[in-house]
């Protein structure tokens, strides 16, 4: 590592995501890091943004990058099939590694990462950027003060991520994938899904999963953080249409019941946030689309006290929690830390998925 604390970076992935957000925020941070290596399956892609960022180092097999020697974290940013691999290897050439969520699909891929991190003693952060938002940061910190939670709400209820890609990005794509790899990946997402799932492919709630993996861990995550883990799935109910998908789930905390709102359509609109109540103070923090960088987080507190009913309404920044979350990475590596959002954090999803998939086959 250089002593200037720049860390060079290999990027594994260049995709919708790496395009609008990763790209452009480490490129906004040049004192913490530099853009060193790309690599996707993708030649033209690959050669596209080589040149828009002035990268040399460029691969189509993530092996090959992640033995380029000078390369200090390497951020595996592709389609979650393929994390668990991206991550071991990275970690076996003594990298440290950032991946996108999901970490992984199947819990022996979790456990094969945390062993990789382990022996090759490397640090491996996990990408739930919303839980580094200033405003998330301070609702927990809130949530913590309420002597006795009665119920929370948690809600994750999007439109099309390219409805607010098309008119705030620009994101390029080539028709140039190898067709070996389109099928390789296509056998190793059944696989994977099989063994996270126990179901076929052809069982509706097999494609399911991999929303709840995608979408979800943001949610379930955040929730985790804020008020733990839940007991149990009281019960679960999803609807499929041909536009859209909604689940809605009742988790068991004891003392409180969670209410789980989450789903997709066609509507141009992101509605996210948490939600706890006590008897006389509630939290909430909303989020906005990730996809227009910069939209702020919000922190809202009602509470009551005598006859006063207060709302306050905290806007802590503008800046966007991807590079809140790049910030921390850059000092839990230069300074040797640990991070919140650790392997074995992530893998406490893989427990939720269980839960909300066995209550869906119970229905």
């Amino acid at each position: 590592m250089e002593q200037n604390h720049v860390l060079n970076v290999g990027i594994i992935g260049l995709g919708e995501v790496a395009q609008v957000i990763h790209l452009p925020v480490l490129q906004s941070l040049p004192q913490h890091y530099r853009i060193t290596a790309l690599c996707d399956v993708s030649p033209k892609l690959l050669q596209h943004l080589g040149e828009q960022y002035r990268v040399e180092n460029l691969y189509t097999d993530m092996n090959d990058l992640v033995r380029q020697e000078d390369i200090d974290v390497v951020l595996v940013l592709n389609s979650d099939e393929y994390h668990a691999d991206c991550a071991i290897a990275a970690a076996n050439q003594k990298k440290h590694v950032l991946i996108e969520k999901p970490m992984c699909l199947t819990f022996a891929e979790a456990d094969a990462i945390i062993e990789a991190r382990d022996r090759n003693q490397i640090q491996i952060m996990i990408g739930y950027m919303r839980r580094y938002a200033p405003a998330f940061v301070q609702a927990v910190k809130e949530i913590g003060g309420i002597e006795h939670i009665g119920y929370a709400r948690i809600r994750d209820i999007i439109g099309p991520n390219s409805f607010f890609v098309r008119q705030s990005s620009h994101t390029v794509m080539f028709n140039d994938i190898p067709e070996p790899n389109k099928a390789e990946r296509k056998q190793r997402a059944e696989r994977l899904g099989q063994e996270a799932t126990g179901l076929t492919p052809d069982d509706p709630l097999f494609g399911f999963y991999r929303f709840l993996a995608g979408l979800g861990s943001h949610d379930l995550s955040a929730m985790r953080e804020a008020i733990g883990m839940p007991k149990s799935v009281i019960g679960a109910k999803l609807a499929m249409q041909p536009e859209s998908m909604f689940l809605n789930v009742i988790f068991d905390y004891g003392t409180f019941s969670v209410t789980y709102e989450t789903g997709s359509d066609q509507q141009g609109r992101f509605d996210a946030h948490v939600e706890v109540y006590g008897s006389r103070k509630s939290v909430k923090v909303q989020y906005d689309t990730p996809y227009i960088r910069h939209l702020p987080t919000k922190l809202y507190i009602e509470e009551t006290e005598g006859e006063v009913f207060k709302e306050t309404v905290i806007r802590p920044t503008f800046t966007d929690p991807y590079t809140h979350e790049l910030k921390a990475l850059h000092e839990l590596i230069v300074n040797n830390g640990t991070p919140k959002t650790t392997p074995e954090d992530a893998r406490e999803d893989l427990v939720v998925f269980g839960m909300i998939m066995e209550a869906l086959q119970r229905t």
